[in-house]
C-alpha cells in the first residue's frame, strides 16, 4: 500500500511552498501538517485540496486517484464554474484575513 503522507510530504517540499504557508491556507496548524505526513491513509479529498494549493497532480503517484478521476477528460461547464468559485472564495478569504490584520494593527 502506498504511504500517502510520504507522497504528500515529498510533493510539498518539491513545490517550495513553506509548510507554515500551506498550513495557514488550509486552516490547520504546522503540527497537524507534520502528523499528516506520518499518516499512510490520508483522505483523497485532502490530497486533492493540497494538490490545488501546490499546483500538483497526484493522480500519477496515488493510484486510487487515477482510477477515480478521469484525467483525460476536459472539465464540463459546471466543473469550470466550480473551479472559478473556489478561486474567488480563496481570494475573498485571503483578503478578509488581511483586512482583519489591518484592523488589529489600528
Amino acid at each position: 500500500m502506498q504511504h500517502r503522507g510520504e507522497i504528500l510530504k515529498e510533493a510539498i517540499y518539491k513545490s517550495g511552498i513553506p509548510i507554515t504557508e500551506l498550513a495557514k491556507r488550509m486552516g490547520k496548524s504546522r503540527r497537524w501538517m507534520y502528523l499528516m505526513f506520518e499518516n499512510s491513509t490520508v483522505s483523497l479529498d485532502l490530497v486533492l485540496q493540497i494538490g490545488k494549493i501546490i499546483h500538483h497532480d497526484f493522480s500519477d503517484s496515488i493510484k486510487e486517484l487515477s482510477t477515480s478521476l478521469k484525467v483525460n477528460e476536459s472539465p464540463t461547464a459546471y466543473e469550470k464554474e466550480e473551479i472559478s468559485a473556489d478561486y474567488w472564495k480563496d481570494k475573498y478569504l485571503k483578503l478578509l484575513e488581511e483586512y482583519n490584520l489591518l484592523l488589529k494593527q489600528r
